[in-house]
This record gives structure tokens, C-alpha cells and sequence, in this order.
């Protein structure tokens, strides 16, 4: 495809839509941002208020178009028949705000959310571009994909299953953050001197194995001044993890929430500027969905890939294997993790720079500059 250069606002119509989590709403995100920086004002998000899109988009001045479908159960059952309804009635408020708002083009991101508006566009021959965050990519995006002006993909391995005439691999969009800032800066912003750091992403959602390797690390480093341990353990977690380590280390914190003592470790229940730790960090430890990966790959980092066992479709164990094989990371299973395991794969690395400088080498390769704007290329490109 011959790429055009827009930089003036176009006039057209954006309908940006996915929800339901946030591999499907953080990518709309960063297209809606760069549309906005680039002078663009008809932007709608379609997605269901009672979704997380709808707070994450709520404070962009967007106007938010609700369809009230929710995920397809799996058997028959009342449920699935509220779900049949209810997925009719988002289908007819999508043709309504088609017609009302008379859209250039839609950018969907896969999931039940984006369903309805995909389908309505696919009836009035409105152009849509479609963008998957996985190995293995939702149902959606296979069943619809065929009638797709583009199809992105962050993973190579997601060609096979979908059928369309213009795919492309541009991974995921990422925040500029992750380009703007060097690991130096991100250092000296948090503090951070000459010590190995390992940062460890919890999160919200069956981080529980994580956690608990996590703290049997601050035990094991306690006393090591040569490492910086930053833990993220998601907001629902970070009680517990602070009673955990009060109780089996004996261990207080102070009233900026760190170990009172010790200045080798951060603990926080989550980072508002979450590209600070990954920048400033040696190697991180997470989970494997896609948009975490992305942002791990986007700051050139080694990782070591703990997937969620019971994520959708398995796609986090996909997700890892996937980054496994390009050699910029280590992926253990969850049921394999414990707190010596993983300080067995941490000592070897700092006994092997040149394996480390080698995973951050073949991380660096992934994504060389920021996907969003090869995305907004097709879009702009699917609107003209």
C-alpha cells in the first residue's frame, strides 16, 4: 500500500469501537489520542457503558455511543436468549447512530463488543478496519475479517487463521511514552541508581502465583544492596501482599508504603506512568497478554512470561510462545512458578550479561517505532 501523509484534519467520521478489556479498549485509545493530536474532532466510541471502555474513554471529551451487548454464553440457556435480544437491539442503535452520524470509517478491536457495529458496517458497505491483539485472534475478527478494508495483526502467528485480502503485522499501538523516555531518564525519575532491577506486574486478574513468588523474592534479596526490586501487585491485591509480608518476613512499611528499612524495594498496588518501571527496569516478570507484551517489546526489555492459565482461548500461553521464539523471553508455566524458580532464572541472567544484552537485542527488533501510526495509516487510508 502506498502510504499517504495526513497531518490536517480530515473532516471525516471516526468510529472507534472494543471493550470488555483492555486489549481491546488500550488500542482504540492510542488511535483516538494520535486522531485527536493530529486535529481530528468527529470521533465516537461504540461500546457498553457498563464496561471499563466507557470510564477509560470517558475522560477524553469523546462522545460515547452505548449498545448494551455482553458476551455470548455458552450454552443454552435464558441467558443466551437475553444475549440473542440484546445483541438485536445493538445492532439497530448501531444502523441509527450509522445513519445519524454517517461514519468514513470503523477501527474495531475483536470482542463482543465490537460485534454489532462490525456487523452493521458490513450491511452498509461502511469501510472498517479491524485490529486483533493476540496469537490466536477472537472470533470476531475471524468471522468478520473478510470484509475488512485491513486487517492488523500483532502476531505473525494470527495470519493463518484469518481469511482477508490486506493483512498486515504491525503489533500493537503502544503509548509514545515508551519512545520519548530512555532507561536513564526513567532511572533518575524513580530514584533508581546502578542496581539490578526486576520488575514484577502482578495485576488484578489470577496474579495470585506472581504475588507469592514475588514476595519470597523480597526475602531472598532482602539484604542484597545490588537489586531493585519494583512489584506492582494490582489495587484488589495489594492489602494482602503487605499483610503477607508483614506476617511471614516480619517486615513494616512506612508511610510512603515501602519496606521501612530497606531501600531496595518498591511496592505499589499500580503505576500511573507504567512506562517509568518498564523503561528503568533489567528485566520484567509478567503476565502475557498482548498489550503487556507489547509494551515490554516497545521498551527493548527481557522478560520472563508467567501466561494466566485460565485466559480466554488460552491465547496468554499463545501470546507467550509466540514472544518466546524470537528469543526475547523466558516463559514459565503458572503451575511451575514458585518464589525459587524464579529467583533461580533472576541470578543466572545477572551472571549472564550477554544472554540479558541478547533478549534485549531481540526485543528491540520486535517493534522499531510506534505501531499506531502504521495503524492510523489504514485507517486514514480505509476513510478516503
Amino acid at each position: 500500500m502506498q502510504k499517504k501523509q495526513h497531518t490536517k484534519n480530515t473532516n471525516k467520521v471516526f468510529f472507534l469501537t472494543g471493550g470488555g478489556t483492555g486489549g481491546h479498549i488500550y488500542p482504540c485509545v492510542s488511535i483516538l489520542n494520535e486522531l485527536k493530536n493530529r486535529g481530528e474532532n468527529n470521533i465516537f466510541y461504540v461500546g457498553n457503558s457498563k464496561n471499563s471502555e466507557y470510564s477509560v474513554t470517558a475522560p477524553l471529551g469523546i462522545e460515547f455511543l452505548d449498545v448494551p451487548v455482553f458476551g455470548m454464553p455458552r450454552k443454552i440457556s435464558l441467558k443466551f436468549i437475553k444475549w440473542m435480544i440484546l445483541l438485536f437491539v445493538s445492532i439497530l442503535k448501531c444502523i441509527y447512530y450509522a445513519f445519524k452520524f454517517k461514519p468514513d470509517v470503523v477501527f474495531a478491536t475483536g470482542g463482543y463488543v465490537s460485534a454489532p457495529m462490525v456487523i452493521v458496517s458490513k450491511i452498509l458497505k461502511i469501510p472498517y478496519v479491524m485490529h486483533d491483539s493476540d496469537a490466536h485472534p477472537g472470533i470476531v475478527t475471524r468471522a468478520f475479517s473478510n470484509g475488512a478494508k485491513y486487517v492488523n495483526l500483532a502476531f505473525l502467528e494470527g495470519n493463518k487463521f484469518i481469511k482477508a485480502k490486506n493483512i498486515t503485522n504491525h503489533k500493537n499501538p503502544v503509548r509514545n511514552e515508551f519512545f520519548a523516555f530512555s532507561k536513564d531518564e526513567a532511572r533518575d525519575i524513580m530514584g533508581i541508581k546502578d542496581e539490578f532491577c526486576v520488575l514484577i506486574m502482578g495485576g488484578s486478574q489470577g496474579a495470585k502465583t506472581i504475588n507469592n513468588a514475588a514476595i519470597g523474592l523480597i526475602g531472598k534479596y532482602l539484604n542484597n544492596k545490588n537489586v531493585k526490586i519494583i512489584f506492582q501487585t494490582g489495587k484488589k491485591n495489594y492489602a494482602d501482599v503487605k499483610e503477607y509480608i508483614k506476617n511471614k518476613l516480619g517486615l513494616d512499611f512506612d508511610n510512603d508504603g515501602n519496606v521501612a528499612g530497606y531501600n531496595n524495594f518498591i511496592i505499589r498496588p499500580y503505576f500511573e506512568k507504567m512506562y517509568l518501571p518498564i523503561l528503568a527496569s533489567d528485566i520484567v516478570v509478567s503476565r502475557a497478554g498482548s498489550l503487556s507484551i507489547s509494551e515490554i517489546l516497545a521498551a527493548k526489555k527481557p522478560s520472563i512470561l508467567v501466561p494466566y492459565p485460565y485466559a480466554a482461548a488460552d491465547h496468554q500461553r499463545k501470546n507467550a510462545k509466540e514472544v518466546e521464539k524470537t528469543g526475547s523471553a523466558v516463559y514459565v508455566e503458572d503451575n511451575d512458578l514458585n518464589s525459587e524458580i524464579l529467583g533461580k532464572i533472576l541470578d543466572d541472567f545477572m551472571q549472564d550479561e550477554i544472554a540479558l544484552h541478547a533478549m534485549s537485542e531481540n526485543a528491540g527488533r520486535q517493534i522499531m517505532e510506534n505501531p499506531t501510526y502504521k495503524i492510523l495509516d489504514l485507517i486514514l487510508d480505509a476513510a478516503s
